[in-house]
């Protein structure tokens, strides 16, 4: 567990600007920083109230420097990373269960600045808030893959820009 008593500056690699990150639901060994700047996804693992850097990789491969949004399936299975303002979409992830390494499955294209995102409870359905097209698109998530897939279900919603479910920590 991280202990506020104990918090210190965390170390990112030059040029991330760091916007949101996750935490592996195990338990917390692993945490996600996503890097709005970089576009990369920071892995680092959580040893004793410390954090020891363990991967750096891309999320966005445009350069658009526009990353938004980060969750983890709760299955801890796949990792989820949104990048807007080019070649807007979905990063998609698999989690290495022993290293909390990522290794890149996918990449979903979304409606317009897909600026968040959530992952309903059960794993089966990621939701997007497309800002810009104001629609909050559905996708059914493969719980072998981690690959989503359109379900055509829009919520049709003024200028979308984030999302909660009822009852989540």
């Amino acid at each position: 567990m991280i202990q506020e008593s104990r918090m210190t500056e965390i170390e990112t690699p030059p040029g991330t600007g760091p916007r949101h990150f996750a935490f592996h639901p195990d338990g917390g060994r692993f945490l996600y920083l996503l890097g709005e700047l970089s576009g990369e996804v920071v892995v680092y693992a959580h040893h004793g109230g410390e954090l020891e850097q363990k991967q750096v990789i891309a999320a966005d491969s445009v350069g658009a420097r526009g990353s938004a949004d980060i969750h983890v399936a709760p299955d801890g299975r796949f990792l989820y990373a949104s990048n807007r303002l080019q070649a807007d979409g979905i990063a998609i992830f698999a989690i290495d269960p022993d290293e909390g390494t990522l290794t890149k499955v996918g990449y979903q294209p979304t409606a317009r600045h897909p600026r968040n995102f959530v992952i309903t409870p059960n794993g089966n359905y990621l939701l997007v808030a497309s800002r810009d097209e104001n629609r909050i698109q559905v996708f059914s998530v493969d719980g072998n893959n981690g690959l989503l897939t359109d379900t055509g279900q829009d919520i049709v919603v003024s200028k979308p820009v984030c999302l909660k479910f009822a009852g989540m920590k």
